[in-house]
């Protein structure tokens, strides 16, 4: 991206109005898909402009911003799992937060930030800078982070060296521990009210963006993932197969979505469960936008106590599907549970 997006036009104004407000660590929190991360990075190359613009924002001319853009700069250090390095091709954009593909889901690739990541920052962080001014950290997601690796960066938040600058980006801040919170400022990124991100959308070209942007929880990155690509053909597969499902075959889908990122398709079923409650109990759906009449048929015939505790149950599924396993007994297990609810077994 060459800006940030409209709807952080107010936050960036805060943030670079004064250096002295960024302190030596900043986590930005925020739910996924609304540019979190996109907003860190440029932070940074505003940062190490050698000549930022008026409003301070990077020039995007100078040496420093084309280190930058090559991602070679010698003072902008990313840390983040293997499993995103591996999608993003090393840009390293952030497309809906929760990037998918078939890279991240191979056991041997980690989706954790592991405490040998942390360590070698040590040289960068206490090593003399290549040109005055910041150096930079960014840590994308900090929840990624186990254990052992958020106890190493504590001891190098609680010491911070003069001119390093720590930039945390985080889905889920409650899983921080709270030292770290607590030696970072916290601030929370803006969602775009539901008129801004459809206008934003329809300037991505994007086919129907009310309906996408429902269907992605109301984050418009995410929503820009359901518009185009393999992604977007793999969604439609999955609302087609669990709009139907006297015709769902558990294993055929689990089979087609076993690369997949994991976490995107256990919160596509918790959206339909949500929307198969809200319709039988208010009359609303909130996400499936096109699928009502869909929704309002198989509303009808669920047992709603027991529709209401699978939905709970997905709450956990959530959770565990970010830890290494087989994701296609994972998925099989998820369908068949799925199906059984929805004929009745």
């Amino acid at each position: 991206m060459g800006d940030i997006y409209s709807w952080q036009q107010d936050i960036w104004q805060k943030l670079t109005h004064s250096r002295q407000f960024l302190g030596h660590a900043l986590l930005l929190k925020g739910k996924p898909g609304i540019g979190k991360y996109d907003f860190a990075r440029q932070l940074a190359k505003s940062l190490l402009c050698i000549v930022p613009r008026a409003d301070r924002k990077a020039c995007g001319e100078c040496l420093s911003c084309g280190w930058f853009e090559q991602n070679t700069h010698p003072n902008f250090y990313s840390v983040m799992p293997e499993a995103f390095a591996v999608m993003s091709g090393g840009s390293e954009k952030e497309a809906g937060e929760e990037k998918s593909g078939s890279a991240a889901s191979k056991k041997s690739v980690s989706q954790q930030i592991s405490i040998e990541q942390i360590r070698k920052l040590s040289d960068f962080v206490y090593l003399t800078g290549h040109q005055r001014g910041y150096k930079i950290i960014l840590i994308y997601p900090a929840e990624a982070m186990n254990a052992a690796s958020a106890n190493a960066l504590l001891k190098k938040l609680e010491e911070p060296p003069e001119n390093v600058l720590f930039i945390l980006v985080t889905h889920q801040a409650q899983h921080l521990l709270p030292t770290i919170r607590s030696r970072c400022q916290q601030i929370a990124m803006p969602i775009p009210d539901v008129e801004t991100a459809v206008a934003w959308l329809k300037q991505q070209a994007v086919d129907d963006p009310e309906g996408r942007l429902a269907g992605a929880g109301y984050s418009p990155l995410s929503a820009l993932l359901l518009d185009k690509g393999e992604y977007a053909a793999q969604y439609e597969q999955f609302i087609q197969h669990i709009a139907n499902p006297k015709q769902l075959d558990p294993l055929l889908l689990a089979g087609t979505l076993q690369q997949m990122n994991l976490p995107a398709v256990v919160d596509w079923l918790q959206k339909w469960c949500y929307d198969l409650v809200s319709y039988r109990t208010t009359g609303k759906i909130r996400y499936y936008l096109n699928q009502l009449q869909a929704i309002q048929a198989l509303s009808e015939r669920i047992n709603l106590l027991e529709c209401v505790t699978f939905t709970r149950e997905l709450n956990t599924k959530q959770q565990l599907s970010r830890h290494p396993l087989n994701p296609r007994l994972f998925l099989e297990e998820m369908f068949i549970a799925y199906v059984a609810l929805m004929r009745g077994e």
